[in-house]
């Protein structure tokens, strides 16, 4: 069996609440416009009895010998001017002398006329001749006394004709309003149909219990960015990656850019954005373990660089060797060969003499040989001196690497100094290059190719932030200190 949709049930729902609305209104209007019929008849029909029984023409006309003769005429032209159904004047016991139906006169009045012969004006709804009417009686005084009666109605038959016209035309805008209320409920489901694409109650339900499942279920970070910058939702995995406060929903959303990797606290973040009809999907991801990892693959990556550029230096000089020796400049040979090796021996026995760390003693002498091949002089600094410190290989890869590699890109001479002091360990990476052009260079994707995807300063700054150290920045020279 088929359910109804969503849109089904809320048309059906306003359309009975519509024409409840629009019947009761209409049945209410309905007897409103009746009692108001009534009491404008009662109205009516007092007035006219009234004004008769006080009309000079009626006093004069009682003191004839046959009143009908002067009053018959009078109280139909009144009939005629003011539109009721009957004006009847009688005498005080009821005896009519006049009367629409001519054949009437001379007969009783049908009706009671006890309080207007106590000198009361009074209505009632009485069957008379004409059939049932709403009517008047009044006395007529003369000298203190009654001397006649007065009675002007209006029959049932035209008030319920009335109200037959009025119910015409209230049914009539009754039926505009259903047909106003019911297309506008028709376009407001049309809508609705629309946006919950024809689901039910029952499978919107399920859609967003499994849409909060999910949501929360996933390791990523997930966010929905309104067109108008407002965060409108992030899941757990976003809130933790990106130390959001509980109630970011609804703020200003915090500035990520378009897939760039973002440093935050101890986190390296993939940002990805994705346009859509609300505004932007965001997606983050954690590649902390991961850039760990590719930092690695990297300092191996530069190890091997270096012993290829160390590889392709010695097979020159050898080269240039057996030249010499082929040439029969045997001396020349000795005297070149000698003299290379004494200067990489000098290198290798002042950087493993004064960094005692063998990690870092080969990244320095491996960025040698590779700033050697580029054609930058990289000097190591005579007072470095770096005993055992309380710090990762992997750190002191990631500073010393990272700050190197920065400087070689864009200087023609770097210096680099290590060395361990009584408060803990001074690195220091200076250039005669430009400097440092932008103060955000250690957040988010800052590089000197100006692709917007670096990533070296924002791991050094990283890595000194979690050891509890800080970096000084003095044009082009780079101050790091670690407790």
């Amino acid at each position: 069996m088929r359910r109804w949709s969503l849109a089904g049930q809320m048309l059906l729902l306003q359309l009975a609440v519509v024409t409840v609305t629009v019947t009761g209104g209409s049945v209410l209007a309905l007897v409103q416009a009746h009692e108001l019929l009534n009491d404008e008849a009662a109205s009516t029909a007092v007035a006219v009895a009234k004004t008769v029984a006080a009309s000079p023409e009626v006093l004069s006309g009682l003191t004839v010998k046959n009143p009908t003769i002067p009053l018959q005429p009078y109280a139909e032209g009144v009939r005629h001017a003011t539109g009721v159904d009957f004006v009847t004047i009688m005498n005080a016991d009821g005896i009519r002398y006049t009367h629409p139906n001519p054949k009437e006169i001379g007969k009783r009045f049908l009706g009671h006329i006890e309080p207007a012969q106590r000198g009361e004006t009074f209505t009632e709804t009485y069957k008379g001749t004409l059939g049932d009417s709403m009517r008047a009686v009044s006395p007529v005084v003369r000298d203190g006394r009654v001397t006649a009666l007065v009675s002007a109605g209006i029959t049932v038959n035209r008030i319920t004709a009335r109200l037959y016209d009025q119910l015409m035309w209230g049914s009539l805008v009754a039926l505009l309003a259903l047909a106003a209320g019911g297309a506008g409920t028709w376009l407001v489901t049309v809508r609705l149909r629309r946006q919950t694409h024809g689901l039910g109650p029952v499978e919107l339900g399920r859609i967003h219990a499994h849409h909060e499942a999910v949501l929360h279920a996933v390791r990523e970070g997930l966010l929905l960015v309104g067109r108008d910058g407002t965060l409108t939702l992030c899941n757990d995995a976003a809130r933790t990656l990106l130390a959001l406060p509980p109630d970011a929903e609804g703020r200003p959303a915090p500035e990520l850019g378009d897939d760039r990797v973002h440093v935050v606290g101890d986190r390296v973040l993939q940002v990805s954005s994705t346009p859509s009809e609300l505004g932007q999907v965001v997606t983050v991801r954690d590649r902390t373990e991961l850039q760990a990892l590719a930092g690695q693959l990297d300092a191996e990556r530069g190890f091997a660089e270096s012993l290829r550029a160390a590889a392709h230096e010695a097979a020159n000089r050898l080269h240039t060797v057996i030249t010499l020796v082929e040439l029969g400049r045997t001396e020349q040979a000795v005297a070149f060969g000698t003299a290379e090796l004494r200067s990489a021996q000098q290198l290798t026995d002042r950087v493993v003499g004064s960094v005692r760390e063998p990690v870092l003693a080969a990244l320095l002498l491996g960025k040698s040989a590779q700033a050697g091949e580029r054609g930058v002089e990289l000097v190591i600094s005579e007072d470095s001196r770096l005993d055992d410190v309380d710090v990762a290989p992997r750190d002191l890869v990631t500073i010393v690497g990272n700050l190197l590699d920065n400087a070689i890109e864009v200087a023609s001479r770097v210096e680099v100094v290590v060395r361990t002091e009584p408060d803990g360990t001074l690195i220091r990476v200076s250039d005669d290059g430009p400097g440092l052009p932008d103060p955000g260079a250690f957040g988010k994707g800052w590089t000197t190719k100006g692709d917007g995807r670096g990533l070296g300063l924002a791991l050094v700054g990283q890595a000194v932030r979690r050891l509890g150290g800080r970096i000084e920045v003095d044009g082009s020279a780079f101050t790091v200190r670690l407790p």
